[in-house]
């Protein structure tokens, strides 16, 4: 092993360990570094397309703020939840049906000697790792079967901070908590305590960080101050909706439908960034009311998601809305919602009725798409019509496949395919658009197009992130850590 090695471990999920560890990521690539992210494991249902198949979001992101190409041995687990009890396991960028029939305490054990190989690859190859934990790293009923924590920094002896979200309260006793539950040896590895999300006076803290410092010998390197603004996705759950970008004038509100298992929900953090567009979350019918847009996104259990819309009674909230004139827009499972029905004949998803706001059928295959993918808008109509002729760029991560209900078609009332090879299809009035086309908004072609706008790229995000812990970590901790004076 040649790299250094520096990890991210949170005192509870949410305290900041995925942008902290893109941060690092950055922060060490601009000193002409070889920097690579790892996260042994990952349950996230934000998922990005790489060359060997798919891996979590949050690890795609950093690898793209390392300067590195993303692979799947970055994130060599990856779970997918598609039930509060089940959940799909890709190993190495691929749906492995075994693992995922498999006993999640027994399921470890076979897959840590390939984690392990993917993590020693990695630190054969890079100057620099930065690794991210999975909630607290003091789960005394999960240790035993815990990779993810741990067990990754001591196989790669890794330098790593403990980071806390102080917002919530209780944040010393989170973190001499899970100090104090460390085994000696792990306890070793912790050299810096940071406080993330502070509002406030931090000299307020005082004598806080020294009285814990005096508990347990590790310093507090970090405070960092609450930033709702960085512009990188949240991994976890839908982001706040507190704010519009840049402070200004609401001039479109784009309400997202955030049924229980929505999937990559983070391709939608452009539309944040966007000047004058309020980016809001709806959960019942009357979230959905004065919206401009309705945005069904993808599922990770569609007849499961569309289940809970129509329980919520949004079925009829989003019909009103497109029989209105309201512009609809469904992606990936969301599209499949907004077809005529969804036909399961392998127990992939499940059969249900769909929304019939267009006169398409979805039918579920054992085959999984997994691909990046370039396409071009056709002619589009109505709300959709700034679309015709952009060049898009984005993936695709789908079982279903979707086409015309022929039967409708044959009376009259045809889908209007608007990409090639089924990709994207409209309605005859022009206000529903349906793709499996993940990515849309990320692409400035597509802002361009249908808000004369741009919002900040990838680049200028990661670069902020990477000042931002320059500027608020102790001088010299940072360096320290890979073991540079």
């Amino acid at each position: 092993m040649s790299a250094k090695c520096v990890m991210v471990l949170g005192t509870t999920s949410g305290a900041g360990k995925s942008w902290l560890t893109t941060a690092l990521c950055r922060y060490y690539a601009r000193q002409g570094l070889k920097v690579a992210p790892f996260k042994a494991q990952n349950m996230s249902n934000n998922a990005r397309v790489v060359a060997q198949g798919e891996i979590g979001s949050a690890q795609y992101f950093q690898a793209l703020a390392a300067n590195a190409v993303p692979n799947v041995r970055m994130n060599p687990l990856l779970l997918k939840p598609e039930k509060d009890t089940q959940s799909q396991v890709v190993l190495m960028g691929q749906v492995n049906a075994e693992l995922s029939r498999m006993e999640w305490r027994g399921r470890s054990a076979s897959v840590w000697p390939v984690v392990a190989r993917a993590l020693d690859e990695l630190l054969e190859e890079n100057d620099v790792v930065v690794m991210e934990g999975a909630g607290s790293p003091a789960e005394i009923n999960l240790k035993a079967s815990d990779i993810v924590n741990m067990r990754s920094a001591q196989h790669a002896n890794a330098a790593c901070l403990l980071v806390t979200d102080i917002d919530r309260g209780g944040a010393f006793a989170h973190l001499y908590g899970t100090w104090a539950m460390l085994d000696e040896p792990e306890r070793k590895l912790i050299k810096g305590f940071v406080l993330n999300k502070f509002r406030g006076d931090a000299t307020l803290l005082a004598p806080g960080p020294q009285m814990l410092q005096g508990m347990t010998g590790i310093p507090t390197v970090a405070t960092l101050p609450m930033w709702w603004q960085h512009g990188l996705p949240e991994e976890d759950g839908v982001f706040d909706d507190r704010s519009v970008a840049g402070g200004g004038a609401v001039t479109r509100t784009v309400a997202v439908i955030a049924y229980p298992r929505i999937s990559n929900l983070d391709e939608f953090q452009p539309l944040k960034n966007v000047p004058g567009v309020r980016l809001k979350w709806v959960r019942s019918p009357a979230d959905l009311m004065g919206a401009d847009w309705a945005i069904l996104p993808g599922s990770k259990h569609t007849s499961g998601d569309l289940a809970w819309l129509r329980a919520q009674g949004l079925d009829q909230a989003v019909a009103a809305h497109a029989g209105r004139g309201g512009a609809v827009l469904g992606i990936c499972g969301g599209l499949q919602m907004l077809g005529e029905a969804l036909i399961d004949t392998h127990g992939i998803d499940g059969n249900a009725p769909g929304l019939g706001l267009l006169p398409v059928v979805t039918v579920f295959e054992e085959a999984k798409t997994v691909q990046h993918r370039q396409a071009v808008f056709m002619q589009l109509r109505g709300l959709w019509s700034g679309l015709s002729g952009v060049e898009v760029q984005g993936y695709e991560i789908h079982h279903g496949q979707t086409a015309p209900h022929s039967a409708m078609a044959a009376a009259g009332d045809v889908a209007h395919a608007v990409m090639p090879d089924g990709l994207a299809w409209q309605n005859g009035a022009g206000n529903v658009l349906g793709l499996y086309l993940h990515g849309m908004f990320e692409d400035p072609r597509v802002l361009k197009a249908l808000f004369g706008a741009a919002a900040p790229t990838l680049d200028s995000v990661f670069d902020g992130l990477a000042d931002y812990i320059g500027g608020h970590f102790a001088p010299g901790v940072l360096q320290s850590l890979i073991g540079a004076p």
